[in-house]
């Protein structure tokens, strides 16, 4: 029985995943084999040594000490492209909000509602204040092309607006679904010196932090607007609140508000809406337990952030997993231990600091040579299952 400590409101849908026979599903669980969770912040959370696993039901994992998690031999997922239609859907609403100034002018016709009879006139006599520009023919440039940001350069394309996007790290798959009218910028200062409209779509790391700041602010066109949905941090909020007031940038439009922002009127502030829809909830969620069940049940990782994609068919009976730090020499002591026992399948994978293996045998491995590779300098976590008995029990 596999204990799932839930952290958070997790949607339903995606907890009634979990097959009643082999899961026990909870708040409060001793042990627990794994942790789901949204939005919490894990980084003061004293995590139980029987945790294999957390998933985060959600694209962004910087509310989980993932650092500390790789040392312990605890694999981190998220659900990239769970909320990715939840987040461009509100990421084109900005651009129409940063551009119309439609907030300004609903603001103000809720003030005269105490005028029914003037109403008609005022409107015709104040419209004008709230004018805007339109998107189209306008270009936008999309900095960070996953899954979100393609979308949205996607979606403007359909707007009729001219877009570029940077990403010096797009994948294989992103590239694919891209739209071929998106030019691409080889630099961020080319792209930011050429937008009107900018939409940030990148993950919060040390090499993106404050990525937009005085300097770049001040390589863009003046009266141009930026749209982050993805991280606060990848702002300077003091550099933004600066060229919002001198000009320099026309709107700052932002999920991630703050006393600051919103004591800026040029600042537009949303309350963290990206992912509230109950579809990106449900996808997330049904994301997040499908990986769990794979990891727990047979090893496989996907869409882990800090281990790499790894899945081998399922040939033999045992399964032996093993994660280690990615040094020299490591696979041969493991298969040095395990001498005697007849390997049928194997695989390796690496991602920077980290490895994995999944190594499936003939014979169930014996609880001493177990030991012997946990032992082994190097050796982080390790664990035996039997993938085929379980495979059985999914009916």
């Amino acid at each position: 029985m596999f204990r799932i400590q839930t952290i958070n409101q997790i949607s339903a849908r995606g907890l009634e995943l979990f097959p009643k026979n082999r899961y026990e599903v909870g708040e409060e669980l001793p042990n627990p084999d794994a942790v789901l969770a949204r939005s919490a912040d894990l980084h003061e959370t004293i995590i139980p040594d029987s945790v294999q696993a957390i998933a985060r039901a959600g694209a962004g994992y910087n509310n989980i000490p993932v650092s500390q998690c790789s040392e312990r031999g605890i694999v981190v997922f998220n659900t990239p492209g769970g909320n990715a239609n939840a987040v461009k859907e509100l990421a084109i609403a900005s651009l129409l909000i940063a551009s119309r100034n439609i907030l300004g002018g609903i603001n103000w016709i809720a003030g005269i509602a105490d005028n029914p009879e003037a109403v008609p006139e005022l409107v015709e006599k104040e419209k004008s204040r709230f004018e805007g520009p339109e998107l189209r023919g306008k270009t936008l440039g999309v900095v960070g092309l996953g899954a979100i940001g393609v979308m949205v350069a996607n979606d403007a394309v359909g707007l009729g607006m001219e877009v570029m996007g940077y990403d010096p790290y797009i994948s294989v798959d992103a590239a694919w679904n891209l739209s071929r009218s998106v030019q691409r910028a080889d630099t961020l200062e080319g792209l930011l010196s050429k937008s009107d409209y900018i939409s940030l779509h990148l993950p919060l790391s040390d090499t993106t932090r404050g990525i937009i700041n005085a300097e770049k602010l001040r390589i863009m066109k003046r009266g141009s607007r930026i749209v982050n949905l993805a991280r606060g941090g990848l702002v300077n909020e003091a550099a933004i609140i600066t060229a919002l007031n001198t000009g320099n940038l026309a709107v700052y439009v932002t999920d991630f508000p703050s006393a600051e922002l919103l004591a800026c009127p040029k600042a537009i502030c949303i309350p963290h809406l990206g992912a509230s829809t109950p579809e990106a909830e449900e996808n997330c969620a049904v994301m997040a337990v499908q990986q769990l069940i794979d990891f727990l049940e047979t090893g496989t990782i996907r869409n882990s952030v800090n281990f790499p994609l790894c899945k081998l068919d399922q040939r033999a009976p045992y399964r032996l997993l093993v994660a280690n730090r990615n040094i020299p020499n490591m696979l041969r002591q493991i298969t040095d231990i395990l001498a005697g026992i007849n390997i049928i399948s194997s695989i390796n994978q690496s991602r920077d600091t980290y490895a994995y293996n999944i190594i499936d045998t003939e014979q169930e491995i014996p609880e001493a040579a177990l030991q012997q590779i946990k032992a082994v300098n190097g050796i982080v976590r390790v664990r035996a299952v039997k993938p085929l008995e379980l495979l059985k029990n999914r009916k």
